[in-house]
């Protein structure tokens, strides 16, 4: 299995607020979160197996209107993670989930972003003077 880690420093993890659960003849999958990190967002999708081996077609959009280009995507059993570029830009303050497993972009889920007032704060949480990185 290849390694899809981004390169960078974690900054935030975003859980959705509802059940992001999507389910059409074409794909059943729930989106558990969105790690965003300094050069990336990475979506983390759960898919039903009665969905098969699928691959969930999603965008992610925020309020800013930024273009999130699908960049890699690696299946691990029922599990699912893509990766988008670029990361969030500064003040955005949520990010949505659609499936365009269909012809029309179909809503799945949407995360509030915490209000950051400097892009440091995201580099050093409150709770971890020490972010996360990737290993060497």
């Amino acid at each position: 299995m290849r390694n899809i880690i981004p390169k960078g420093t974690l900054r935030l993890m975003l859980l959705p607020p509802t059940f992001g659960l999507h389910m059409t003849r074409a794909a059943d999958f729930t989106v558990l979160s969105v790690e965003v990190w300094s050069t990336c967002l990475v979506v983390n999708i759960h898919v039903e197996s009665a969905a098969g081996s699928a691959i969930p077609k999603i965008v992610v959009e925020d309020h800013w209107g930024t273009a999130y280009h699908f960049r890699d995507s690696v299946s691990m059993g029922t599990r699912n993670i893509q990766v988008f570029k670029p990361s969030l830009p500064p003040g955005t303050r949520s990010l949505t989930i659609r499936s365009t497993d269909a012809a029309e972009a179909r809503y799945v889920v949407s995360f509030a972003v915490p209000v950051v007032h400097d892009e440091d704060e995201l580099d050093v949480p409150a709770y971890n003077p020490h972010p996360l990185r990737r290993p060497a």
